[in-house]
């Protein structure tokens, strides 16, 4: 008989050593780029009440969010799915203290849950980074996040990653004047992001707008295609050529500043929980199969919270960056034996307990034995030994004088 006990839920995963230490080495690494970048550190709480974790935030985010009753107030909790939300909130509130306009930046790091996995072989439990900016409307602060976004790539091992640039007000203005119901709009909005043509022609009548959204997954690639968007899409109003240009300007900065990314157009590409109303991108890499990173502009969700903000920002998903980090070589360790620590004369052990707490002080790692069988692991590359009325490193493979 199979014990469950020791199986976790479909889709969960957990990190053992040394990758466990290599994750949290990277996460250290990502919040320095942020604190570098200038971002204030945020720790949302992981649980929230229901009402106000999903706040306006459409069917999608709902879906994905793991939902419990609190033992306490009988009202019901949320697990978070997705910490842009969350962030927007704290903006708010602070927004409304201060009532000055000022830009925020803000970031984070920490676990979500989701539901159901995004992805085939997708955990359930990733760990998410992100950084937002709050109050700058313009199409610096997307350059802005995208650059950031970029860096944190590069210090989590990412070399020339593909950076792939949409816009949803393209998407938006083509079907604000087709008057299609919500549960139209969610369909064709799922047969845009698959990329189906036939999908997208079974929710529209023939004509003009069909044949324009039929058209979308195609127009992908260089940034030169945004010429054919414009030829295709010029009689279908203002706001989407407005659109494109704002997508060309945007693509246009961001090659002034990252000159080693591989820079893509996807005017199909639509973002994940659908708060997004501007442009957005996906970071990918070759040796992996789906996005590392997403981001885009979300203006006025802080409206929700009685504060309406610009705002973009981004997050990157953390663990399949191990995937293409070198070999992680764990910090080298000081062996203490079971003789020496529990063995040795009184004042040789109370000698090594100072010195063992100043090697940790100055960051070194050491393990003491615990019992007189146990042996050092295999990062113990030294070894204690008093030596001269005080204690010292030896090679662990030196001999040991009796």
């Amino acid at each position: 008989m199979t014990d469950l006990r020791w199986q976790l839920p479909d889709g969960v995963d957990e990190l053992l050593p040394p990758r466990a230490r290599q994750l949290e080495h990277l996460r250290r690494q990502v919040l320095d780029v942020f604190h570098r970048w200038g971002f204030d550190l945020i720790d949302p709480p992981v649980i929230e009440y229901l009402d106000a974790l999903l706040a306006g935030y459409g069917s999608d985010l709902d879906l994905q969010t793991l939902k419990v009753t609190d033992q306490r107030s009988g009202r019901l909790l949320g697990v978070r799915a997705d910490m842009t939300s969350q962030a927007v909130r704290i903006d708010a509130r602070r927004a409304l203290d201060r009532d000055d306009g000022a830009v925020s930046r803000l970031c984070y790091a920490g676990v979500v849950v989701h539901a159901n996995p995004q992805g085939v072989h997708e955990t359930r439990v990733p760990i998410k980074a992100g950084a937002e900016i709050f109050g700058a409307p313009g199409a610096q602060a997307d350059g802005e996040a995208i650059a950031l976004m970029l860096d944190v790539l590069a210090h989590g091992g990412i070399e020339r990653p593909v950076l792939v640039l949409g816009h949803m007000g393209v998407f938006n203005a083509l079907i604000e004047a087709a008057q299609l119901t919500a549960e139209q709009q969610a369909r064709l909005f799922q047969a845009v992001q698959i990329k189906s043509e036939t999908d997208i022609a079974q929710e529209l009548p023939a004509g003009a707008l069909r044949d324009a959204l039929v058209s979308l997954p195609n127009l992908m690639g260089a940034v030169n295609v945004l010429d054919d968007a414009r030829a295709a899409f010029r009689a279908h109003g203002a706001a989407v050529l407005e659109a494109i240009d704002a997508l060309a300007a945007l693509a246009a900065q961001v090659s002034e500043r990252n000159s080693d990314v591989d820079l893509r157009v996807d005017l199909s590409e639509l973002a994940g929980f659908g708060y997004h109303n501007g442009p957005i991108y996906s970071a990918y890499h070759a040796e992996l199969g789906r996005a590392l990173a997403r981001g885009g502009r979300y203006d006025g969700l802080g409206r929700l919270y009685g504060k309406r903000r610009s705002a973009t920002g981004f997050d990157v998903s953390l663990k399949p960056l191990l995937a293409t980090q070198q070999s992680f070589v764990p910090s080298p360790c000081i062996w203490v034996s079971h003789a020496d620590a529990h063995g040795a004369d009184a004042p040789r052990r109370s000698a090594l307990w100072v010195w063992i707490r100043e090697q940790r002080e100055a960051g070194q790692r050491v393990l003491v034995a615990l019992t007189p069988q146990e042996q050092p692991t295999a990062d113990c590359n030294r070894r204690a030994r008093w030596n001269e009325g005080g204690w010292h490193t030896e090679a662990l493979s030196a001999p040991r004088e009796a």
